[in-house]
């Protein structure tokens, strides 16, 4: 057996920070889970004179070289962030022989394949958990917790930044640029904030989670995404009038027309548990045909609460090393399924419109819409401004592609000066 457990470690920010606090202050603690003592040999930096948050008396390095060749480093966890060189480094260490653990959404949503190939040849494991959901245990759970299951839905909110800005515009009635603006000085958003407020980010990690939980490949390019860029404050309030709140949400199916994979804001019933998920909490709702719902709730991102799923990943592959296994779980993705398209996919819809505050007109919109096979759950006029009445419509169930065609007929109505919003809805 191994006498101790020894890790390169690939990139020295704020995660990577995290998880060389936790490997100092609970060595002990971890020595006794595994049996032996996890130690960190060597790191990876950009720039070794970087004055750091924590002070260590391990090798600094920026060459990955002397961490490939380096025989007695058994452990390789990638925190660098962004697609390259972070894959070929993982690559290199997997066929180097060396477990592999990451963080990096999106390396794995992109090239988990090859990743989980080459690790499988070279009889090694590659650990993934803290690259969704920060210190939220979700890709375990998928895999093992829940294995005796057919996933029928996963959905959550699975980005932090943009679930604190919506928190600020609902708690408080500020709009989309005042709370943008504070979420970057308070560093949740980026100075280019694209990732986050466009869905992308949400769209990496939902990818994960569908490949896991319908056992079928899903990339970042299959998943539809929209943002929040377009959510006012006005919709907030009159969800809030509705018994709904507006969230970003990231959807994965399994549906009759193939892998429903999606990201969009969302009006969610106040009752739903995902509804009271706020600030930059995340939470993952499951749905599976014999435990029925679940919902995993906590810290999404943070130097600490990732390192702890980083740390968890490497126990696990320390505990492996040990007893002298391998491999015991690799890529899951046994099938190869369809896509359901965007225009298949079926929900409710919010809809609000300015139009002519005269006789006629709602017949005529209501005209509109069932021409195209979509029925009104309820039509609300909620204000006049100026000559305009303002109208807030919810629909009954109905296929994407019949709201677009509604919604093209009712640009070309002389009576409709504007369609302002529209937004998905969630029903219980």
């Amino acid at each position: 057996m191994k006498t101790a457990i020894n890790v390169g470690l690939l990139g020295f920010g704020t995660v990577g920070t995290g998880v060389v606090k936790l490997l100092s202050s609970n060595s002990h603690n971890y020595e006794q889970k595994v049996g032996a003592p996890i130690r960190i040999k060597t790191i990876l930096v950009r720039n070794p004179e970087k004055v750091r948050a924590v002070n260590v008396d391990t090798r600094i390095t920026t060459n990955i070289e002397d961490i490939l060749n380096d025989k007695d480093i058994d452990v390789v966890i990638e925190l660098m962030g962004g697609e390259q060189p972070a894959k070929e480094y993982i690559v290199q260490a997997l066929k180097a022989g060396k477990h592999v653990v990451t963080a990096n959404k999106d390396v794995m949503a992109k090239h988990g394949r090859e990743l989980f190939a080459a690790a499988e040849e070279n009889c090694v494991d590659l650990l993934f958990e803290a690259s969704v959901g920060g210190g939220i245990p979700i890709i375990r759970p998928l895999k093992q917790c829940l294995a005796g299951n057919n996933i029928k839905e996963v959905m959550g909110i699975i980005n932090g930044t943009t679930n604190f800005m919506l928190t600020k515009m609902t708690m408080e009635g500020l709009d989309y640029d005042t709370v943008l603006a504070e979420a970057q000085r308070l560093g949740y958003a980026e100075s280019d904030p694209t990732a986050d407020v466009g869905g992308l980010d949400a769209a990496r990690k939902i990818a994960i989670l569908a490949s896991i939980a319908f056992g079928s490949r899903v990339t970042f390019d299959d998943v539809y995404a929209e943002g929040i860029t377009d959510i006012t404050t006005e919709d907030i309030c009159y969800a809030g009038e509705l018994g709904y709140t507006i969230k970003l949400l990231a959807i994965a199916k399994d549906s009759e027309n193939g892998i429903d994979v999606r990201v969009h804001p969302a009006l969610i019933p106040c009752t739903h548990p995902l509804a009271s998920v706020n600030n930059e909490f995340n939470a993952i709702f499951v749905k599976g045909d014999a435990v029925g719902e679940t919902m995993f709730y906590g810290r999404g991102a943070g130097e600490l609460p990732t390192a702890s799923a980083v740390v968890a990943d490497v126990i696990d592959v320390a505990r492996d090393i040990r007893h002298n296994v391998s491999s015991r779980i690799l890529c899951t993705c046994f099938e190869s399924r369809s896509f359901c398209p965007i225009d298949e996919t079926v929900n409710s819809y919010y809809i609000r419109m300015l139009v002519d505050d005269k006789p006629g007109v709602l017949a005529a919109i209501a005209g509109a819409f069932g021409a195209q096979q979509v029925s009104l759950h309820s039509v609300i006029q909620k204000s006049q401004i100026g000559k305009f009445a303002e109208l807030v419509l919810i629909t009954y169930g109905v296929s994407h592609a019949n709201v677009k065609k509604a919604l093209n007929d009712l640009k070309d109505m002389a009576a409709v000066n504007k369609v302002n919003s529209v937004i998905r809805v969630i029903k219980e």
